[in-house]
């Protein structure tokens, strides 16, 4: 399966709205938000080019992008075989007016995403999904990001291009090979760090487990909740990745 990186340098930063808060970061912001959400609003296009929305479940390849579950019965699946062009809109929930919370809207093309690594990181988000993954009809599908629109409020928009939201892989393939064991490994052994990472996180209270890891960070769920925690600096093998996770660990030893 290809994916989304290249060797290409990244974009320079999206323009600034000059009333846009100087702490506001729009790229972390919309990587956290793509990181964590759990279900999205996806537009596919009728055969007339109407937009038709439906809800979907979400998890993301190693590289952040959007990898969805999705039945041969539903509507936008009969959709995007004619059409592969979709939006797909990730926003956070929270207490008082929903347009307080950000959200991000993406466009893209899905495709096939046929490779255990993309059912492995979908399950480890959702569970409970596990019970009809395999049905014949149910497919796993892959969205190729051509680009992104951030809303995190007044004067907290921006405009994004795949580069400014996806995770680079050049050059950590060793750490991809070692994703899976890694995960495990954190989780059956090293319960008392996942708890450490997700106080740094001020993920709240929870069973936390690990459910993916990337070269930029750390993936944590626990029930219907999710964070994310970056790393110090980009892992890209074994050895790199414990000492991020060990940094992150003596971290969250200091603040609490």
């Amino acid at each position: 399966m290809t994916t989304s990186a290249d060797a290409t340098p990244p974009p320079p930063p999206p323009p600034r709205d000059p009333r846009m808060p100087a702490d506001f970061d729009p790229v972390a912001e919309a990587r956290r938000l793509l990181r964590t959400a759990r279900s999205g609003a996806l537009a596919a296009a009728e055969a007339d080019g109407s937009p038709f929305v439906s809800l979907v479940n979400v998890a993301t390849d190693v590289d952040g992008a959007p990898i969805l579950l999705v039945s041969g019965l539903s509507r936008h699946t009969r959709l995007m075989a004619a059409d592969p062009r979709v939006s797909l809109m990730l926003a956070q929930a929270g207490k008082g007016d929903p347009l307080a919370h950000p959200r991000l809207t993406l466009t893209g093309r899905v495709g096939p995403a046929r490779d255990e690594r993309a059912r492995r990181r979908f399950l480890a988000r959702h569970p409970k999904s596990a019970l009809y993954a395999d049905f014949p009809d149910f497919a796993f599908l892959r969205v190729a990001i051509g680009a992104g629109h951030l809303n995190g409020g007044f004067a907290r928009a921006a405009e994004l291009e795949p580069g400014h939201l996806l995770t680079p892989l050049e050059g950590a393939q060793a750490l991809i090979d070692v994703e899976a064991e890694a995960i495990a490994h954190m989780n059956q052994d090293h319960p008392d760090a996942v708890a450490l990472y997700a106080g740094l996180a001020k993920a709240g209270e929870g069973s936390w487990r690990v459910s993916g890891i990337d070269p930029d960070g750390v993936d944590l769920a626990s029930g219907d909740k999710t964070a994310r925690l970056a790393f110090p600096a980009r892992a890209t093998d074994a050895a790199s990745l414990r000492r991020a996770l060990a940094e992150l660990a003596e971290l969250a030893r200091r603040k609490s």
